[in-house]
């Protein structure tokens, strides 16, 4: 790949602008107040830190190029960028070279300066020093104005004084760089002490969204360990994002786009910059940004988009008399089935503030006002342009609205009929004694036969079944009406206490562990989909809490005189019965096959069982997923089975 080095003018970068507030030994004390956790989240957060420190450069104008190296060591890690160099020269206020103090004091850095960086995705200065604090070994090299300079560091106490080294561009690709900077560094196993690996797919996750963001901005990552590498660039900046995020989906009108920096109303600039587009699915995908770091919480810039696209779309209907002028037709959440967008603002690193350290809420006032203004002018001038496809949005909304006013009757007649039976618990579902939702378990079960035996194995005490008759609805293509009126869902709802749509609340939530318990053939897969899918859409805040688990049970009880073994793999299988003689197979076709004693041993007791975690690490990639899997387009799904059928497997 063609890479490029032309660069803009960079902004002043000197020693004076770092400036100094406080020592590094808080971090190894207490590493998860910096980075959140030790384990492999926190690992990827060390390679964030760095990464954006690089990335920065980018936005500030200054680098073209930003490149990542995974080594065999799994704990080490190499970052290094084509940007103006982090300063070396002395630092006045403590004699010391700028990069040794950018690097061992906490708040320390070029990003408390405005003149440096006008946005910034670091930790304000603490991003390095953190990462250096928790590396057994981290070496920093910087060129600047062609001339080489080093310090190498031990769990965040420098080695040496910053010394010259020689440039030798045969040495690798940013030797051959006019100026730029080299991070790398090994993660401190006295820190991260179950030795979590740098993972490829997160690493490229993660640039693959920085690609998005910084519009013209080459990254590229290598694995040394598998010989795997990526690049990414795209020249359309969010807007390509859109298209990503719609992949296999029908857009129902040209993407909404605008792009503002906001310089007089309030104490510092606010860049705000966001890309709206619908398509013709019911699911909602929105994600938020502030200085390329994804906010998944949201926050004060997403609040501000909802409101302007609210109040845009009633005061554009009002005017063209689909609304009477009073009357509150549609609601917030109307506005979100088949709603794609982008929201990204661009703060000085400054003034930024999140909810915590790791960054996944922003607070800023600043932001909800000013995105506000950005994205209500371009609605507002994009309805008047457009009257076509405004329409086709209109009309999406419309009918959202109205699938809610059906569902909230549906939910109302559902609460009416339950209360006229003299319970507000389905009848085939039978309930553990355990009232405390956090010790309390429920398994959906295929089929009546799996059910009887699940109801006889269980522990009554903590235990509760909810058989399903046969297949239930596929939620990705029906709205929530549809869904509250399907007899096998209405059941789980109201088992579940939760409610669901605009009543959801996951406090009510009256099992703490929801178990998928299904057949382990093909029939029993497709239940399983059908039941993420409904999960995933309509109950997100359970799968995000972790509360939602899918039961493995065994394929195989391989019996010798009167030793049984059970198998829940081919692998599993062929260990047991390698050497062994005169034994039998019995392979189950499903759960029903099995006597309430043996279902018990092998997929419900808590001390044998094998139950996977439903988690989502990618919120987009999983939104993608389902729609090619459970979505109408056929051609993106059989192109998926016919590629991926030969590598199916039964990951436990």
């Amino acid at each position: 790949m063609k890479k490029s080095t032309s660069k803009k003018a960079p902004a002043k970068y000197t020693a004076e602008e770092i400036k100094v507030l406080e020592g590094l030994e808080p971090v190894r004390k207490r590493p998860g107040m910096y980075i959140g956790s030790t384990d492999t989240r926190g690992l990827h957060h060390l390679a964030t830190e760095i990464i954006d420190n690089s990335v920065d450069e980018a936005i500030a104008g200054s680098a073209k190029n930003v490149s990542v190296i995974i080594h065999q060591n799994d704990n080490k890690l190499t970052v290094y960028d084509d940007g103006r160099g982090i300063p070396v020269e002395t630092h006045k206020k403590t004699g010391l070279s700028a990069l040794e103090v950018s690097m061992t004091r906490l708040h320390a850095g070029a990003k408390f300066d405005n003149r440096a960086y006008q946005a910034s995705g670091g930790l304000h200065g603490i991003g390095a020093s953190a990462v250096n604090a928790l590396s057994s070994w981290m070496r920093v090299e910087v060129i600047r104005q062609q001339k080489g300079y080093y310090q190498e560091y031990k769990r965040g106490r420098p080695q040496t004084k910053v010394k010259k080294m020689k440039i030798n561009p045969q040495q690798g690709e940013f030797y051959n760089f006019q100026s730029g900077t080299k991070t790398s560094f090994i993660a401190d196993t006295a820190i991260f002490k179950k030795k979590p690996r740098f993972s490829f797919r997160k690493i490229k996750k993660s640039l693959r969204e920085r690609a998005y963001l910084v519009a013209g901005l080459f990254l590229h990552l290598y694995d040394e360990r598998t010989d795997q590498e990526c690049h990414f660039y795209f020249e359309g900046g969010i807007k390509s994002l859109i298209k990503h995020l719609n992949k296999n989906k029908k857009p129902i009108h040209s993407i909404i786009y605008a792009d503002k920096q906001i310089e007089d109303e309030f104490p510092f600039p606010v860049g705000v910059e966001i890309a709206i587009q619908y398509n013709e699915g019911f699911a909602e995908n929105v994600v938020s940004f502030a200085n390329v770091i994804n906010t998944p919480d949201g926050g004060t810039h997403l609040t501000g988009f909802r409101a302007a696209l609210t109040k845009a779309a009633k005061d554009y209907a009002r005017k063209q008399g689909l609304l009477e002028k009073k009357t509150n037709s549609f609601l917030g959440n109307d506005l979100k089935e088949g709603l794609t967008a982008v929201v990204f603002v661009k703060m000085p690193a400054s003034d930024i503030q999140f909810e915590s350290q790791t960054k996944t809420k922003l607070n800023n006032p600043e932001a909800q006002s000013a995105v506000y203004t950005v994205a209500r002018e371009a609605l507002d001038v994009y309805f008047e342009e457009h009257p076509r496809e405004t329409k086709e949005i209109l009309g999406k909304i419309l009918l959202a609205a109205k699938a809610r006013k059906a569902a909230r009757a549906a939910r109302e007649a559902v609460i009416r009929k339950g209360a006229l039976q003299g319970t507000t618990l389905p009848g085939k579902l039978a309930d553990c004694q355990e009232t405390n939702p956090e010790k309390s378990e429920l398994f959906i079960v295929e089929g009546d036969s799996a059910g009887g035996s699940a109801k006889q194995g269980r522990d009554r005490k903590f235990q509760a079944i909810l058989p399903l008759g046969g297949k239930i609805l596929n939620t990705e293509r029906a709205r929530l009406d549809k869904i509250i009126n399907f007899d096998e869902l209405k059941a789980l709802i109201i088992a579940l206490g939760m409610g669901i749509g605009e009543s959801l609340d996951i406090d009510k939530l009256r099992y703490q562990r929801i178990v998928i318990m299904c057949d382990a053939d093909v029939d029993g897969e497709h239940i399983v989909t059908l039941l993420l899918t409904f999960f995933y859409r309509h109950l997100r805040p359970l799968v995000n809490q972790g509360y939602l688990y899918v039961a493995l049970p065994p394929l195989y009880k391989i019996q010798a005189g009167k030793e049984i073994n059970y198998a829940y793999s081919e692998e599993e299988k062929e260990k047991i019965i390698k050497g062994s003689k005169n034994y039998s197979i019995q392979r189950y076709k499903g759960l029903g096959e099995m006597n309430p004693n043996q279902l018990w041993q092998t997929t419900m007791n808590p001390e044998n069982r094998i139950l996977k975690q439903i988690t989502v690490e990618d919120a987009s990639k999983a939104d993608q997923v389902f729609n090619m899997l459970m979505g109408k387009e056929v051609p993106p799904r059989k192109r998926f089975i016919q590629t991926h059928a030969k590598m199916a497997t039964l990951d436990i």
